[in-house]
């Protein structure tokens, strides 16, 4: 195990650090407020932070339109305060992944600045500018995400710039080798600051189609929610030019070139395309691009045994020597447990995070996915998400996925802070907050924990390929498999308990099933299936782990 990359089959912990800790009090999440939970974050038994971007910016999308990427916005504290993170969090074992948001900037950065006084300056061609079509109309009918026109109209340059998010978001022009430059200088800066690497934000959407061709349209039927939502007019198109160029694969391996100059430095992918599994595939090739990528294939309201099954068989088949991470929340997406079912159960939240912990590839599990919070209920006037409120009511945006984390139930705010914080704290939250579950041995928190632990010891979990049975639902079982050893596991996705006769599957995948319960693993507070002369039975939300005696093939 020892010989293994630190980040394959690692569990990292999103940080969204305006909702974390304040420790200044001024009702917004800090750096300052990170590093004092810094012993609470070792604790989950996580071997990486990902934190969602602290750098200086207007916050119009909170901190993904950044004016400046070599230093901190004030409102989340001083480079020093960065280095101290970095330092202490080394400490104690953890690495430090940050984000890059590079496709893009703030129209507040001075590279934007300078790039729109005229056609002639030094940055005239740093973003992607264009002239209008005869009739005065955008040059062509790509949108934004964000909704409306993908272009803006700059009555200085007398040109449309393009945005693939807000209209604040310009899109920088790659096909600029001067820009590549820049902005891999911006990730060294971070590097030499003792990062052990990068979530990179829609890292797909860098390049453009330098001739600004058409999106084709897309017919109703096949308008899939994956990353947008289907009555988002994003939805209509097929986007074949906006993003996702074969010209982007080059910059990959860039990136990687320099990240290799600093051993043990890692590039995590966020990838949304019109095959983002593909896309996943093609960025993780090899060693000479990127270490992970993750889709938002996991993070859509489809919920079965068979969804996941499918999903994760095909990147399987694609990936080849890549290495996947996925997520099943994040800060962009309805919270889990609601998305999945709306149950307020504590048995289905340990046994999400134990079935996604348990597959192939590594591991992003979002802050409160450990409590097992459910989605806060945000009034339209607390809203600051600008995408929830250009699209309200068919889509509420994002902020119930945002509010603070709970951490001290008799405390104003749930303990976040003392002032009045940029979200409401969820009710629902505070009952759930990290006093209350460090004081119940059966809670999500600490199930969370105790699975981390038990799973580190777990090689075929961390490390081992991955072979799916083929079970009806509501049951997804698989095989890992790593240096002889073999791991069956199988997780009940439905309410009631599940009677499975294990000797089956000898005809299904030519098993020898001399099968040891790993009842070690009721000690994680899950719900796990106990085992009679090869009877499973797995109760509501329930999981089994037994180890393979001996396994003479394994295939779906």
């Amino acid at each position: 195990m020892s010989e293994q990359m630190w980040w394959r089959g690692a569990v990292i912990y999103q940080i969204y650090p305006r909702s974390f800790c304040d420790a200044n009090q001024d009702g917004i999440g800090d750096l300052p407020g990170i590093i004092s939970k810094l012993d609470y974050i070792a604790s989950l038994g996580v071997d990486a932070i990902w934190i969602s971007p602290f750098f200086k910016s207007p916050m119009k999308d909170f901190g993904y339109d950044i004016s400046d990427y070599r230093d901190i916005d004030p409102i989340f504290g001083t480079l020093a305060d960065f280095d101290e993170l970095v330092a202490k969090a080394h400490e104690r074992g953890i690495k430090i992944m940050i984000d890059q948001v590079l496709s893009h900037t703030s129209d507040q950065h001075q590279w934007f600045i300078d790039s729109r006084e005229d056609q002639t300056n030094d940055k005239a061609d740093w973003y992607v500018w264009s002239d209008a079509s005869p009739d005065g109309t955008a040059p062509n009918n790509w949108l934004s995400i964000f909704g409306g026109c993908g272009w803006t109209w700059d009555p200085r340059r007398q040109q449309y710039y393009l945005h693939n998010f807000l209209s604040s978001q310009p899109d920088l022009n790659f096909h600029n080798d001067e820009v590549r430059k820049a902005v891999l200088d911006n990730i060294e800066f971070w590097l030499k600051r003792g990062v052990d690497g990068f979530r990179l934000d829609a890292i797909n959407f860098c390049y453009h189609d330098a001739q600004l061709r058409d999106n084709p349209a897309k017919p109703k039927e096949l308008r899939t929610n994956i990353g947008f939502d289907e009555k988002n007019p994003y939805a209509y198109q097929y986007h074949y030019y906006n993003n996702t160029q074969d010209e982007n694969l080059g910059f990959m391996e860039d990136i990687r070139r320099l990240l290799n100059k600093y051993p043990g430095s890692v590039a995590l992918g966020e990838i949304s395309s019109e095959d983002s599994l593909k896309t996943m595939a093609e960025y993780t090739q090899g060693n000479e691009r990127l270490h992970m990528g993750y889709s938002f294939d996991l993070l859509t309201d489809n919920f079965s045994a068979s969804y996941i099954k499918q999903v994760v068989e095909t990147l399987e088949a694609r990936v080849a020597d890549g290495w996947p991470c996925w997520a099943i929340s994040n800060h962009d997406v309805q919270r889990v447990v609601t998305r999945w079912g709306g149950y307020k159960s504590k048995t289905f939240a340990k046994m999400l995070f134990a079935m996604i912990a348990s597959l192939r590839g590594s591991i992003c599990s979002y802050q409160g996915e450990e409590l097992g919070l459910i989605e806060a209920d945000i009034a339209f006037e607390d809203i600051q998400d600008p995408y929830g409120i250009t699209f309200w009511p068919q889509f509420k945006g994002r902020d119930g996925c945002r509010t603070p984390h709970p951490w001290q139930h008799d405390l104003a705010n749930g303990g976040f802070s003392e002032a009045k914080p940029w979200l409401p704290v969820s009710k629902d939250h505070v009952a759930n907050a990290v006093d209350l579950q460090e004081e119940d041995i059966d809670s999500v928190l600490n199930s969370y924990r105790h699975f981390n632990r038990w799973r580190k010891q777990q090689p075929a979990l961390c490390y081992g390929d991955i072979s799916f049975i083929n079970t009806a639902e509501p049951l997804l079982t698989f095989v890992r498999h790593y240096q002889g050893e073999q791991l069956l596991v199988c997780f009940n996705f439905s309410e009631q308990e599940q009677k499975v006769d294990i000797s089956q599957f000898n005809a299904l995948c030519e098993l020898d099933i001399n099968t040891e319960n790993l009842n070690e693993v009721k000690g994680h507070k899950l719900a796990v299936a106990t085992l009679t002369n090869n009877i499973l039975l797995i109760p509501a939300f329930g999981c089994f782990y037994g180890k393979l005696n001996t396994v003479n093939k394994a295939s779906s």
